[in-house]
């Protein structure tokens, strides 16, 4: 699915969303240049897996510390937890590394994804994700965000990630 299609498909569900087109960004700090007049939340998406090849989508409020030593606990996830490789991201969510996302569960139709949403990013405000590509954001209301992911099938596991003290990044 394009990004286009992900906007008329969201469109198309009654999902408003407003769309900010920028350059290329690989990683939060990069983002944070291109946010000027952008509210609400910011996000870092990770693709994991764990030692029995589990699939895990982690959307976290962009200052989380995720602890990959230790996550899989809170996950019920076997083992450690690792980074997929571009190729496992391609195959099963359809972006390139830099642009996951969590609106791409849309590209999950297997559903062998497990969408795990930080509850730092369940506080009301709206969130803000790539639209399956790093040159764009979308900012979404929170509710509307959950209808997308519950519609596509992916009811998310909503875990606690400690995120550090204001003025200090994770």
């Amino acid at each position: 699915m394009t990004p286009d299609e992900l906007c008329a498909h969201l469109a198309a569900w009654g999902l408003p969303f407003h769309r900010i087109d920028h350059d290329a960004v690989f990683t939060v700090a990069e983002s944070a240049g291109h946010r000027e007049g952008m509210v609400g939340l910011h996000t870092k998406n990770l693709f994991l897996k764990d030692k029995k090849g589990r699939l895990f989508l982690v959307s976290a409020r962009e200052n989380a510390r995720i602890d990959l030593k230790r996550l899989h606990e809170t996950l019920g996830a076997s083992g450690r937890l690792s980074f997929c490789s571009a190729d496992a991201l391609m195959e099963h969510l359809g972006v390139t590394p830099g642009s996951v996302t969590a609106f791409a569960v849309i590209n999950d139709r297997s559903g062998a994804v497990t969408m795990v949403l930080d509850r730092n990013l369940t506080t009301g405000e709206p969130v803000n994700f790539h639209p399956l590509i790093n040159t764009a954001t979308l900012r979404i209301a929170l509710g509307d965000m959950l209808a997308f992911l519950r519609g596509t099938g992916h009811e998310p596991l909503v875990v606690d990630l400690p995120t550090p003290p204001d003025g200090q990044t994770g």
